[in-house]
């Protein structure tokens, strides 16, 4: 249901179909997808208009997963990451079928929680050209790879870059297990296993709220 603005043809907000979730520009909205079996399409909606038949439309800047831009997901792609592209549509507001949040990259790391509705986004994507903004971020390890939020990384406590467990030679049980960390370049016996639970120096991954 739809509240008009007097003398105005945009419209306030949207209730979706059976919830009482209301839905306003500015907001993220998961959109039924074309086809069966697939994840819904995530959208940021720019504005709530009704057409010519006075049904409720929304226009839409989407948002692109990893699989879907030019390269595919990578390594150090989270699962619940999501690019911010410069395609709009006009979609029927009737396949709206839920809201959520997409976070930027460094609030999305504060969470302690992740629930199905939580998103980020730290790249924007042009898909005519399949170029990203910005073209380069920041990376970690051995491996030379951007920070997946999704992935176990200890830090080193002499050089504070960050590692992945299997890169310097370490299961996950292992990295969990340690209480000091030292890369290789400074002091390969400074490795100090523990009994004791996660300490400082972890980056942990991030846990999905069922």
């Amino acid at each position: 249901m739809a509240k008009a603005r007097p003398g105005k043809r945009d419209v306030d907000s949207y209730t979706i179909r059976g919830t009482n979730k209301v839905v306003k520009a500015g907001d993220c909205v998961l959109m039924r997808p074309s086809e069966h079996n697939c994840a819904p399409y995530v959208g940021l909606v720019e504005k709530i208009e009704p057409d010519n038949r006075n049904n409720v439309r929304v226009k839409v800047r989407w948002y692109y997963r990893p699989e879907e831009a030019v390269g595919g997901r990578r390594q150090f792609h989270g699962a619940k990451e999501l690019f911010l592209s410069d395609h709009y549509d006009i979609q029927s507001a009737h396949t709206i079928e839920g809201k959520c949040i997409v976070h930027t990259f460094k609030n999305y790391t504060r969470l302690e929680n992740v629930g199905p509705e939580d998103y980020y986004c730290r790249f924007e994507y042009k898909p005519a050209s399949g170029t990203f903004l910005p073209d380069r971020v920041a990376v970690y390890c051995k491996c030379e790879m951007p920070y997946n939020p999704d992935d176990l990384m200890i830090q080193c406590e002499e050089c504070r870059d960050w590692y992945h467990p299997a890169c310097v030679e370490l299961t996950i049980e292992q990295a969990k297990q340690l209480d000091h960390f030292v890369c290789s370049d400074h002091d390969e016996d400074m490795k100090k296993p523990h009994k004791s639970p996660l300490a400082n120096g972890k980056a942990e991954p991030k846990r999905q709220k069922k």
